[in-house]
């Protein structure tokens, strides 16, 4: 029985569809944690970046949000070729404390926000570093309050090389930002080895093409890829690894800089 016009036209959808979910199945996907106080601007960066406009309608995320920015990585050489990116916004409400750590798991990059006109939240960076590679639930004050203390970026970056990058939001807000910015530049950054960039979530030129922004964000993006095709993604700490890292710093370098105590 030959087919009508519209049979035509649902096949071909049918078809295309099918195209396209091939297509999206082929492209692999890297895990990025977005982790910061909140009210910091998690939410409205993550929209800006996966669809390049402001967030008109912000709200507290209760659990995580997981949004997906198509990544072209290596772009322009012959290494060329797209990623998912999925950006997991994890909630940073304290009452949620216990439950994060179950987004914690198979990662490849770490995003730290904090917000410019709030230095406490630049100061607890260290603390959801902390958070993530522990990947502990819920860390008692006193044992919390350690494991920030005895915990060395220094060396969480020498033997893990997780990729970090560190973003100060509300750009618009501070001027002394505009004018010189390493007025707050975060010491995570620093520890880290990382990028740190400055910006304005109602802005769409804080991350425009061509922009420094968008070049620290595809470079991150680039070595979030290049963690994942040459590591296992799942990274982090162990207490007991910690436990020991310490130890062996008060035995060997207990006049370092590296050592806070």
């Amino acid at each position: 029985m030959p087919r009508t016009t519209n049979d035509r036209c649902q096949h071909q959808q049918q078809h295309n569809s099918a195209e396209m979910a091939g297509v999206a199945n082929a492209i692999s996907k890297v895990k990025v944690l977005v982790v910061g106080d909140s009210g910091v601007g998690k939410s409205s960066l993550v929209h800006l970046i996966c669809h390049n406009k402001p967030l008109s309608n912000s709200s507290w995320t209760i659990g995580c949000g997981v949004e997906v920015k198509l990544h072209e990585f290596h772009e322009g050489t012959p290494q060329q070729r797209s990623y998912f990116v999925e950006l997991w916004d994890i909630g940073g409400n304290n009452s949620h404390k216990i439950a994060r750590h179950v987004f914690y798991s198979s990662f490849h990059g770490i995003i730290l926000i904090h917000d410019l006109t709030n230095r406490k939240s630049q100061q607890n960076l260290r603390r959801w570093l902390v958070e993530v590679m522990l990947k502990e639930p819920g860390l008692a004050k006193g044992r919390a309050s350690s494991a920030v203390e005895e915990f060395d970026a220094e060396q969480f970056g020498g033997f893990s090389q997780v990729p970090v990058l560190v973003v100060g939001t509300k750009q618009d807000q501070v001027a002394e930002v505009r004018t010189n910015a390493r007025i707050r530049t975060s010491s995570i950054a620093d520890e880290c080895s990382s990028d740190e960039m400055f910006v304005n979530c109602l802005e769409v030129k804080s991350i425009a093409p061509g922009s420094s922004n968008a070049v620290k964000l595809s470079r991150f993006f680039d070595k979030v890829i290049e963690r994942q095709l040459t590591t296992r993604p799942e990274v982090g700490i162990s207490a007991s690894y910690l436990e020991r890292e310490s130890s062996m710093v008060r035995r060997n370098k207990t006049s370092s800089s590296y050592y806070i105590s």
